[in-house]
């Protein structure tokens, strides 16, 4: 399952090398409470922006480097950035005159999570290396199907000169699969990397570790350990507890952007002493336990719905200490399967009491703190479990408590080794369901969602095809999901529009449209060709995968179209014209080209909230590109 919340995922790492196997309902509550999550854990360990006004976060950096305030490539001119000049881009531009060297952050850095934008220009190289030993690569792997180690998104190989031809690379992890967009947009990356651990001897204890990196939306890598340095490290090939970030300079044309960081270097509060009372019965919010005599007491080394001898309906009372080193908001979300908990912590409620997984934040001071942990097991149902993450300032987000049952579930996936189609419903974040949406899936790893009822392209994505578990799974809500880094345009409307003028808005429904879908015909190849009818016209809307995995091509066939009938192409914050008949939009987030418009027009105008519309008049026959 790819959980999609980065840092509380981080904090069951720990739990995971104790339980291979995390129950769906755990890393559901997860995801479900995420929204409200990320706040709190950001509060507890706030990132921070490189400054890129300048280059005072970096040490020497060489005359290949600038300050960029926008950058864009050119399709079909290899190693090429465009640049505008300003503040806020990090540009690397080695030529042959120019040759590029390697940028240094003047932070050493140990546990760390790594967020940024970055573009590749066409046919490009380079890479970050974390402590200036371990290289996630960085490169132009457009369109690739099979990514390898070398390709982007991929944990570089160790080399070794020693050995035979063809075996010197070895210890090198491929991305789960390529999520990596065209050169010129902008990308996205996320990763949670922690740093090799040492004795008081210097010697290694543990290994580096990419403990989770996310491209584009996706999940590349989970808890992968480092054994040593990859090729190219500083250092000849040593590991040290600290190291600067280093950015690959001698290979290729890059930009970055928007660099944040947030280190991990405080030490973890600890939960000691522990001494449970347990209770027969139904929790009683205003009964004082004191007063009873409990079932079972004693100590226990670690938290655990499980400390007693009672099966069911019961009650469990912990007191002990927290130790905190570091003051500051500290948050906690707990996991009270089969029951509920509370916690208190200075006597003060700190999460109140909730059922499965309550959560609260508290400002506290250094020093030993007393805490009161209550769970209350609700009948026999489910497995009791009780634990919680922690997470603070410079502390990383953990888990104490219970492991988690393993829950016999395993994802439903739908593969496209050929041609495939699946009809489902489609959520779209931020406008609903498409509930009659038609999933497109293709060899070539490109695959899109069409809205029979409006005639439109509600999304495509680069990657693996579908995620069918919510549709199929139990009882199921008839949704399935894109496993791959996900191009949406918006809300649906239809492709289709009569306007008075350029200026008349956009309608949002399809009322006085006539619009009817007739379903679609199949190829030879098994490819969908949709067809209805609006505004008195019939309509076929062909769309193909290209080849080479690049995106896909669109064609549009209306009998006697109207006079004033437009096609609306796109929307974005940004919609720019690159060269003739070639726009990128969304800020640089995929590329449309006019293919064939019987010489009309394209027109970017103001679709009100800040918002731009590419529209064309339709003339019989339409074809463009969506590249991304």
């Amino acid at each position: 399952m790819n959980a999609k919340r980065t840092i509380y995922i981080l904090a069951i790492m720990v739990l995971r090398s104790r339980n291979k196997l995390l129950s769906r309902s755990w890393i559901g509550f997860l995801c479900a409470c995420g929204a409200g999550l990320i706040p709190a854990l950001t509060a507890a360990g706030q990132s921070v922006q490189l400054p890129l006004q300048d280059f005072s976060a970096f040490k020497d950096a060489g005359s290949s480097w600038q300050i960029a305030g926008d950058v864009s490539a050119v399709l079909g001119k290899p190693n090429t950035l465009k640049v505008t000049r300003g503040t806020g881009i990090l540009v690397n531009l080695p030529g042959k005159r120019t040759h590029g060297q390697d940028l240094y952050s003047t932070l050493a850095h140990g546990d760390l999570d790594l967020e940024l934008d970055y573009m590749m220009a066409e046919g490009s190289n380079s890479g970050i290396y974390f402590q200036g030993r371990y290289e996630l690569q960085l490169l132009d792997s457009w369109g690739v199907r099979k990514p390898r180690p070398g390709d982007n998104g991929g944990i570089y190989e160790r080399w070794d000169d020693s050995k035979p031809e063809g075996q010197k690379g070895y210890q090198g992890y491929a991305p789960r699969q390529n999520a990596s967009k065209a050169p010129g947009l902008w990308q996205h990356l996320k990763v949670s990397f922690q740093a090799p651990r040492f004795d008081a001897a210097g010697k290694k204890i543990e290994n580096a570790k990419i403990l989770r990196a996310e491209l584009n939306g996706v999940l590349i890598h989970e808890n992968v350990e480092l054994q040593g340095p990859t090729r190219g490290s500083v250092g000849g090939g040593d590991e040290k507890a600290a190291g600067p970030l280093r950015i690959q300079g001698d290979h290729g044309a890059v930009a970055f952007r928007n660099i944040q960081i947030r280190e991990f270097n405080k030490p973890r509060p600890e939960l000691t002493d522990l001494q449970f009372a347990e209770y027969k019965g139904k929790y009683q919010p205003a009964a004082s336990y004191a007063a009873e005599k409990p079932e079972s007491k004693g100590r226990t080394a670690h938290l655990t719905a499980n400390a007693g001898a009672l099966s069911k309906e019961y009650i469990l009372i912990y007191k002990g200490t927290l130790q905190v080193k570091d003051p500051g908001e500290y948050t906690f979300d707990m996991n009270a399967q089969g029951g509920a908990a509370t916690m208190k912590i200075n006597n003060a409620i700190v999460v109140p009491m909730g059922n499965n997984n309550p959560r609260g934040r508290a400002t506290l001071p250094a020093g030993n703190l007393p805490v009161e942990i209550t769970y209350a097991r609700s009948g026999d149902w489910g497995v009791p479990v009780l634990g919680m993450v922690i997470a603070g300032p410079g502390t990383r987000g953990f888990y104490i408590g219970d492991a988690i049952t393993p829950d016999a579930t395993d994802p439903i996936l739908v593969d496209a080794e050929s041609n495939t189609i699946l009809r489902s419903f489609m959520d779209l974040p931020g406008y609903g369901k498409v509930v009659h949406a038609v999933s497109v899936g293709s060899p070539e790893k490109v695959h899109y969602t069409y809205d029979l009822d409006k005639g439109a392209i509600v999304q495509v994505w680069r990657g693996e095809f579908l995620e069918t578990t919510p549709m199929w799974h139990s009882r199921g809500n008839g949704t399935s999901r894109p496993q791959g880094a996900v191009q949406r345009f918006g809300k649906p409307l239809l492709t289709l529009g009569k306007l008075a003028s350029q200026q008349q808005a956009w309608s949002a429904d399809t009322a006085g449209s006539s619009y009817r879908p007739k379903g679609y015909v199949l190829d030879e190849k098994d490819r969908p060709t949709f067809r209805y009818q609006v505004y008195g016209s019939t309509v076929t809307d062909a769309i193909r995968v290209s080849e080479d995995g690049h995106g896909i091509r669109r064609e549009i066939n209306v009998t006697a179209p109207a006079g004033d009938l437009y096609a609306r192409l796109a929307e974005g914050a940004q919609i720019e014209v690159l060269e003739k008949d070639t726009y990128v939009i969304d800020g640089k987030a995929w590329y449309l080209q006019v293919l064939e418009a019987g010489g009309a027009k394209p027109v970017i105008r103001d679709a009100g909230n800040n918002r731009q519309e590419l529209i064309i008049p339709v003339r019989g026959r339409l074809s463009y590109s969506i590249l991304f």
